[in-house]
């Protein structure tokens, strides 16, 4: 049986998703169900970064955009939700650029 992670104002929920083509990541408070931050690899202002948005590159860019908007929005403390995900390639790329950015799992 699976544990369900929740986020709370003080401690959102990163919840990463991933396709094959793309990359998802949203910062959500699960307390009135309200995404508070989202950027994927489908957002303008990344797709323009980079060629292509099917390697651990995009993964990095989308963990620093997600890293600033918390710092932003006072957001230092996450709780990491993968799904059902295994933790690494992409997935952890884009985890380890929002550590390097200083927000804590």
């Amino acid at each position: 049986m699976k544990k369900k992670l929740k986020g709370t104002l003080g401690r959102p929920r990163l919840y990463v998703f991933k396709s094959n083509k793309h990359i998802y990541a949203q910062i959500i408070n699960d307390n009135p169900s309200k995404i508070l931050i989202t950027k994927s690899s489908l957002s303008p202002e990344i797709r323009k970064q980079l060629a292509t948005s099917a390697n651990i590159e995009i993964s990095k860019v989308i963990g620093q955009y997600i890293a600033q908007a918390c710092i932003s929005q006072n957001i230092t403390k996450v709780v990491f939700d993968r799904g059902n995900k295994k933790y690494h390639g992409k997935i952890k790329a884009l985890a380890d650029a929002v550590r390097k950015e200083g927000i804590k799992f």
